[in-house]
């Protein structure tokens, strides 16, 4: 039980919060500024597109191998330190992304922006879980939950005021600085030092505790459970407005890609944000198996009945985003309390990143499929029984998870 009085569990939120707003900043503008980027790195390149896939790739293969490896980090030597360094590689590797001499080196760069990135959502919500009471808990992580999307909307208010695209980067300047703020601020996780005292496991391996029996199963159902959401909206995010567009058939179709991008993050910052409210009322098993059904039904209906654009098709992609982000409110508390603490962090960073490996390929099946199955709606509606998976796996799952002493 966290000791920390209030004024300090505010001081550790707003950092965790900031950070991980700026983790969405990173997510999201180096695709905002792309054109003008390749334009200027990849002069006399044929290949263009390739270059940009390889560039975005790079940055969510680097999200997954910080959010594994930090948590591995963060379980051996500390909360504080895992936090802090997943800060400063987000601030220092943006910031070196301005000075870019060409593709390959920026390629470097982003992986290790991402790599930041990973670690800054990991340790962001390990250390709200062990130091808010259970009462709070679930309604600081659910608000936690929303930063990537305040953070993608935050770069497009830099790419709209700042169009060189080195100076946009010049951004990385302040998670540096909220990094050496921490250094100062922050203090150690009360529950991980109250654990490496009691049970010495300074000198135990992670790898070997992380596959024990009685966590296996978990890391199991974790994984199945946060993996499919993600994936799912991946594949439909991603695709959303390209969908959209097959629907316009009078005028260029921009409006209404930009009214249901709007309409998705709305509803997935709302959804977030009464996440904690919402599974403290219903449960949070019966939340977690009303947001897979809800998107199931939800996706298929919107690529199935939906051959124009009506006021009904923009309800449905408000209602999708809605329960995807009472998904991950929910499994942002869920999943950290799964494990006991001297595994947590490299648990929870293996269940919130092993399925990236399939959501950096998720773009490129879309594509494919859209093709073999005859359109972009029947090729989303396959990935839509992804969410059926980890419907399944909710069933199975502990009705409630409780933080370890």
């Amino acid at each position: 039980m966290s000791t920390s009085h209030s004024g300090y569990l505010y001081l550790l939120f707003a950092l965790c919060f900031i950070n991980g707003v700026f983790g969405g900043v990173a997510s999201t503008l180096l695709s905002a500024y792309l054109p003008d980027v390749l334009k200027d790195l990849a002069q006399g390149e044929t290949a263009t597109e390739r270059i940009g896939a390889i560039i975005n790739s790079a940055y969510l293969f680097g999200m997954m191998f910080g959010g594994i490896l930090l948590g591995f980090f963060s379980d051996r030597f500390g909360r504080k330190p895992a936090a802090l360094l997943a800060a400063a590689c987000l601030g220092l590797f943006t910031l070196l992304t301005t000075f870019s001499p060409n593709w390959e080196i920026l390629t470097v760069f982003r992986f290790m922006t991402g790599f930041g990135t990973g670690g800054v959502l990991l340790t962001s919500a390990v250390l709200v879980a062990e130091e808010w009471t259970e009462r709070n808990r679930g309604v600081a992580l659910g608000i936690l939950s929303i930063t990537i999307p305040v953070g993608i909307f935050s770069a497009g208010l830099i790419t709209y005021n700042i169009t060189a695209w080195r100076s946009g980067f010049l951004v990385g300047i302040a998670p540096l600085t909220l990094a050496a703020l921490g250094w100062v601020v922050l203090k150690e996780s009360e529950r991980w030092r109250h654990n490496r005292t009691v049970n010495n496991f300074a000198n135990e391996s992670a790898t070997i505790s992380i596959r024990h029996s009685s966590v296996r199963r978990d890391l199991v159902l974790g994984s199945i459970i946060y993996g499919s959401m993600l994936i799912g909206l991946w594949a439909v995010f991603a695709w959303l407005p390209s969908w959209v567009q097959t629907l316009v058939t009078d005028g260029d179709g921009q409006k209404e890609r930009g009214l249901s991008m709007m309409l998705f993050a709305i509803g997935g910052l709302s959804g977030g944000f009464v996440s904690g409210w919402v599974s403290s009322f219903f449960g949070v098993k019966k939340t977690m198996v009303t947001c897979f059904a809800a998107t199931f039904i939800l996706t298929f209906l919107l690529f199935n009945f939906n051959s124009t654009l009506s006021f009904i098709t923009f309800v449905e992609i408000g209602l999708i985003a809605l329960f995807f982000g009472l998904s991950q409110g929910v499994l942002n508390g869920y999943v950290p309390a799964l494990f006991p603490t001297n595994v947590r962090s490299a648990a929870t960073g293996f269940c919130f990143n092993v399925g990236r490996v399939f959501t950096a390929s998720v773009v490129f099946f879309v594509g494919w499929l859209e093709s073999a199955m005859g359109g972009l709606g029947n090729a989303l509606i396959s990935f839509s029984f992804v969410f059926l998976i980890g419907l399944v796996a909710a069933f199975f799952a502990k009705e409630k998870a409780m933080m370890d002493a």
